[in-house]
């Protein structure tokens, strides 16, 4: 995980972004997220009257998702698995290291 990820993923838990501000940030086509909406691959993504809403968490996972199939050329059903592993090997962490402390 790199710092970025850490920063990202606590400064927007309470932020939205709209479909055109996420596939700025993740530096793809609004395109690639309406397909990937479509495959249901963005399960913390809510369409509100019509107009996408992606939280902090997701942007993370559309990153990581980009980044599998741009370096590995993995098909999105794959780098969706491996965006969930990921996903739930950060909770795993942050579950230790609040046990680790007492």
């Amino acid at each position: 995980m790199r710092d970025d990820d850490i920063l990202i993923g606590t400064l927007m838990e309470e932020s939205w972004l709209t479909l055109e501000q996420m596939a700025a940030a993740c530096r793809v086509e609004p395109d690639w997220l309406m397909r990937h909406l479509d495959e249901g691959l963005f399960p913390g993504a809510e369409s509100v009257a019509g107009i996408w809403r992606f939280s902090g968490a997701c942007l993370l996972r559309a990153r990581r998702m980009h980044d599998l199939e741009r370096d590995f050329d993995a098909v999105p059903e794959l780098a969706a698995l491996v965006a969930d592993m990921l996903e739930e090997m950060d909770t795993l962490r942050l579950i230790a290291s609040r046990v680790s402390r007492g």
